[in-house]
């Protein structure tokens, strides 16, 4: 049986001790609005109600604290213990301008096996839940940040995870967290159903595809999810996305040196997403030069300057539309898994 979340199990308390519909929105503001921490310190609330709220769920509102948190001067990276003793990470990036970005995670561990990824070194401990997706970022709230964009790119794949789409009900929901969908962006390896799905009911989210090679046996060797659900079907179904919803596609391209950075993956990938007529300007593809981990520095590296700079002259040659991701918190180990596996 699915658990209830946070949000309607609040709603059950209201009803069963015989409250007013109103007291749902009085706690809901206190939390989203007033960042009241705690049940006990909701003052407009009756004892009677309060006293419920804190036997059902415990005092404190968020769930999640953390175990461990690394700073630098654009990034505040958390690890969040839980409550069965399983961690996971959170990231809150700064920018110049003065916007705040959130990545965080939807799985403890993965069980995909990418093999440029610590935390497919990890394996799959379990799903999180929809509280423990969310509280990622209303402990962010609590500490008075603003929530401008969240990323689900941290532990996990994402679209694995069936509780996303009840997380993305919850931060999108005007009550709660009141995100707009086009400030969330949900990254995934290519589970083409959950794909088909996310675009059915959150259409305005912005997807982004991890490719990491255009070639398929290779992408295979990368990332064994390309033998369930292999690169053409994918591309079909980000077409459909960018068909229905006209919203852009980002794909997401780790360069590592010597392995996938040079000018035939550069002409693939333009091969691949151009030549689309009218859509093909809706396919970005974002360039991460490679953050080393204890788990796979020795395998890969990053991809020289030079290199870079000759992969983005390529793709920008046949017309792509391109980014190279400014790097954030390498100096705190910022690669996903990195602060779990220094903890354990």
């Amino acid at each position: 049986m699915k658990k209830r979340n946070r949000y309607e199990r609040i709603s059950d308390i209201i009803k069963k001790t015989g409250q007013p519909d109103y007291r749902y929105k009085q706690i809901t503001d206190a939390i989203f609005k007033q960042g009241v921490r705690e049940y006990n310190n909701m003052g407009i609330l009756p004892k009677g109600l309060r006293d419920e709220l804190m036997m059902e769920l415990g005092n404190e509102v968020c769930g999640l604290k953390p175990a461990a948190e690394i700073t630098s001067k654009q990034a505040n990276r958390l690890l969040f213990g839980l409550e069965d003793g399983e961690r996971v990470e959170a990231v809150r990036l700064s920018y110049e301008r003065g916007w705040d970005s959130y990545c965080i995670s939807s799985q403890c561990g993965c069980g995909f096996g990418c093999s440029f990824c610590a935390t497919g070194t990890m394996g799959l401990k379990r799903n999180l839940t929809a509280d423990e997706i969310t509280d990622q970022l209303l402990y962010f709230l609590m500490q008075g940040h603003v929530l401008d964009s969240v990323s689900f790119m941290g532990m996990g794949e994402a679209l694995a995870n069936p509780y996303l789409f009840e997380a993305l009900s919850i931060l999108t929901d005007p009550q709660l967290f009141a995100l707009g969908q086009r400030r969330i962006t949900v990254s995934t390896i290519g589970i083409v159903p959950a794909m088909r799905r996310l675009r059915e009911e959150f259409p305005q989210v912005n997807l982004t595809f991890s490719l990491h090679s255009p070639f398929p046996d290779q992408r295979s060797a990368l990332m064994p999810i390309n033998n369930r659900f292999p690169l053409h079907e994918v591309l079909e179904e980000l077409e459909l996305h960018v068909r229905q919803t006209g919203r852009k596609v980002y794909v997401a391209y780790i360069l590592l040196k010597g392995v996938n950075d040079s000018r035939e993956h550069a002409e693939e990938i333009a091969g691949l997403l151009m030549g689309r007529g009218l859509r093909e300007h809706l396919y970005h593809v974002n360039l991460i030069p490679y953050n080393a981990t204890d788990g796979t520095g020795e395998r890969y590296s990053q991809s020289e300057r030079a290199s870079i700079e000759a992969f983005v002259r390529v793709l920008r040659s046949r017309g792509m539309r391109v980014t190279v991701r400014t790097q954030f918190g390498s100096d705190i180990n910022a690669g996903c898994g990195q602060l779990y596996g220094s903890e354990q």
